[in-house]
């Protein structure tokens, strides 16, 4: 079956509006008494999907592009100020239906996960960091695999080989990525209970005796390289070729859904446009998955 942006488009909207009606718990809050809203938020969240996917960092430049090619789809249209609140009052809408999504692949149930995080810049100027409204959250930080030093947030990212995301979290650039995972697992125990003796493939970073101790009380497995001075660990040679799939990952956000380009200004605003690229992602491996793609994370048929 061929697949397209308007055959990913239709899918994500009825998935949506679907669990929608089926959870009403989940539509964002908005007051009893007003104008309803004309574009519906299974609408608002199929539009955001799409914006990553075609690789638009501007909203108006965005909602222009969808007036002109994409009335079919969508026959009413906010501003631009009316559709950034109400996308950044979706956040809790996003995060289920990338879960939602996730879940309903096959790659849910693989039994090997790569973590790692990247940098998300949020500004390249001292003036910008000191008076930014991210400020405080975001930080200075350093990474190790471009050799730079920036300011701003850290991704975090625990997902399968076939690039499906599992697990997420958006910290300041200084956070312990132990620390992280260990918040990540928590905030979602389901997942770890769910996936008994899974494998976690890490770098040099997640080490200790304590933090190892409690992925295997959680059943889980760590492998990873050995740090200086440590001996030669079990699984080493398993772990270079694998370990370079959670850098692919990390580059298809960069390279082809603009992560470093969110746009964010504030929190929310960074939180939003972040969870849109995850749920593009998620969207498009879902659509591979369910149509027989031979490459679940390819993104060639939607990003035209």
């Amino acid at each position: 079956m061929m697949t397209d942006l308007d055959t990913l488009a239709t899918a994500l909207y009825v998935r949506v509006d679907d669990a929608l009606k089926a959870s009403p718990h989940l539509v964002p809050w908005r007051p009893a008494v007003g104008i309803a809203p004309t574009l519906s938020d299974a609408e608002l969240v199929t539009v955001a999907a799409m914006s990553a996917l075609l690789g638009y960092t501007s909203e108006r430049r965005w909602l222009r592009r969808v007036g002109r090619d994409f009335r079919h789809l969508f026959p009413y249209l906010p501003q631009q100020s009316g559709y950034n609140k109400r996308l950044r009052n979706a956040s809790e809408l996003l995060k289920h239906m990338i879960r939602m999504l996730a879940q309903d692949t096959s790659l849910w149930s693989d039994d090997v996960w790569v973590v790692d995080s990247t940098p998300v810049g949020c500004g390249c100027s001292r003036e910008t960091a000191r008076r930014s409204d991210l400020a405080g959250w975001a930080q200075y930080g350093y990474c190790a695999s471009h050799s730079r030093y920036f300011w701003g947030l850290r991704l975090h990212l625990m997902c399968t080989l076939g690039g499906l995301p599992v697990l997420f979290a958006l910290t300041g650039a200084k956070a312990d990525e132990r620390e992280t995972l260990h918040d990540m697992l928590d905030t979602a125990p389901d997942v770890a209970a769910t996936h008994p003796g899974q494998t976690i493939i890490g770098d040099k970073n997640y080490y200790g005796r304590d933090f190892e101790r409690d992925l295997t009380d959680r059943h889980l497995d760590l492998l990873r390289p050995a740090r200086k001075g440590e001996p030669e660990r079990a699984g080493a040679h398993l772990f270079r070729p694998l370990r370079q799939v959670i850098e692919s990952i990390n580059q298809t956000f960069k390279g082809q859904l603009d992560l470093e380009q969110h746009g964010g200004r504030t929190p929310s605003g960074v939180i939003a446009r972040v969870l849109t690229r995850i749920l593009a992602l998620t969207a498009a491996v879902w659509l591979n998955d369910k149509t027989g793609q031979p490459v679940k994370r390819s993104l060639i048929a939607y990003d035209h």
